[in-house]
């Protein structure tokens, strides 16, 4: 039987049913789409295998440029940058070379090429070891979507560092002088480096440095900045602190040339009562008191700053020979030995043709024209003529004969004084 609706049951249902269609006409709020990322490359580049190149050999290998973006590139600038002991084999078409700051060689290529999302390229990375090659480094790559590279380093820009199958022979030169008790003396010391290879060592402890020990008897009173105070095993202090014992001079930039020699100037106050010879050491070595892996030549690390004190007797100031700064023996001497001199002068001995000079009690000086000297083994100065025939034993004969013919006359003249006093 079917249910009739009371007049307000149909009422109310004709409302519910005005809503609904109501409801359906009016359009549902729908939430804003997601703002799609834009498409973009992202260039990644292999790294390439390790080396030590004897200098002269070409390092000829390849890295893969792969593309991991979402987007295709069209063209990228692909750049490798090289330290002053590496260079480039030949030039490239394509390619723009320059040298940039520090000696780096740059060179700039432009790579016509597309590279799709997913895809990959390959391109030749080559340089050649020069002779002074040792510590080197190469940087390779492009920009991650292929622009010029910026300064830092990424998945698409990378860095290898490298060690030449080769090695750098560090040099302690020190000095033999003078100087009268309670005064003041300024004294250098030198670090060489006689190659093959330049030094450029920011990757290790290596790093290249003279160790100077001052004399005691005598303070610093005024130091290098290169200098600092050396504690138990390593620097203790600024650069340019006075009154240490010891001292550690380096390069800022950990930089020594091949024939560079660097030069170190202590002023040193002498004690009042000092008297004789007082020496300290100078070495070859690294900051830290390491010595360099690179250096295979022990023999010339090591070398003397020595300082002979007049004594007061009739005779003169007691001397114990010459000295040689560039390597010191207990005989002759040659200062400014490290054998690359400028001036070229030399004191104790004279090499070549012509010599001038003034001679004191115990020593001679003079200039040498003409003659060679050669760098410091073992502590010797050797100092050849033109024509390679050794003249130290001449040289140290000469002065001895000078200096004793010197003593005499001042006794004698001393004698004739005293006779005629009397």
């Amino acid at each position: 039987m079917r249910q009739r609706l009371r007049p307000s049951q149909i009422r109310h249902s004709a409302a519910f049913v005005a809503a609904a269609a109501i409801a359906a006409a009016v359009p549902a709020v729908v939430a804003p789409a997601a703002h799609a990322e834009e498409a973009e490359p992202s260039l990644v580049i292999s790294s390439l295998p390790s080396t030590s190149p004897k200098p002269g050999e070409v390092y000829d290998e390849s890295v893969v440029i792969t593309n991991k973006g979402t987007a295709a590139v069209d063209g990228l600038t692909f750049r490798i940058r090289l330290t002053r002991g590496l260079d480039f084999p030949e030039s490239v078409e394509g390619c723009a070379y320059s040298t940039i700051e520090d000696q780096v060689r740059q060179a700039l290529c432009e790579l016509d090429t597309v590279i799709e999302p997913g895809a990959s390229v390959e391109t030749p990375v080559r340089f050649k070891a020069l002779p002074k090659a040792l510590m080197e480094a190469v940087e390779y790559g492009t920009g991650p979507t292929g622009e010029a590279p910026g300064e830092g380093f990424g998945d698409s820009y990378r860095r290898l560092a490298l060690t030449a199958d080769s090695s750098a022979d560090l040099v302690a030169v020190g000095e033999w002088t003078e100087a009268l008790a309670g005064d003041k003396q300024s004294v250098t010391v030198r670090l060489r480096n006689d190659g093959p290879g330049w030094i450029q060592n920011n990757e290790s402890d290596d790093q290249p440095a003279l160790m100077v020990q001052i004399p005691p008897g005598a303070s610093a009173v005024e130091v290098p900045k290169e200098c600092a105070p050396f504690g138990i095993d390593g620097p203790s202090g600024p650069g340019g602190t006075p009154g240490k014992s010891k001292y550690v001079c380096s390069p800022a930039d950990h930089t020594i040339e091949v024939g560079e020699s660097l030069a170190y100037t202590f002023m040193l106050k002498i004690g009042a009562d000092v008297k004789g010879t007082i020496k300290g050491e100078v070495k070859a070595t690294s900051v830290y008191d390491i010595h360099p892996a690179f250096d295979k030549n022990t023999a010339n690390d090591k070398d003397w700053l020595r300082i002979d004190i007049p004594t007061d007797n009739e005779d003169g100031p007691a001397t114990s020979g010459g000295s040689s700064t560039g390597g010191s023996t207990d005989g002759g001497s040659t200062t400014g030995g490290d054998g690359n001199d400028p001036d070229g002068q030399s004191t104790g001995g004279t090499g070549g043709t012509g010599s001038t000079g003034a001679t004191s009690a115990g020593t001679s000086t003079g200039t040498s024209t003409g003659g060679s000297t050669s760098g410091s083994v073992d502590g010797n100065l050797a100092s050849t003529g033109s024509d390679g025939t050794p003249l130290i034993a001449g040289a140290a004969a000469t002065a001895a004969a000078l200096g004793g013919a010197l003593v005499l006359t001042v006794r004698r003249r001393r004698t004739a004084a005293r006779s005629s006093s009397s």
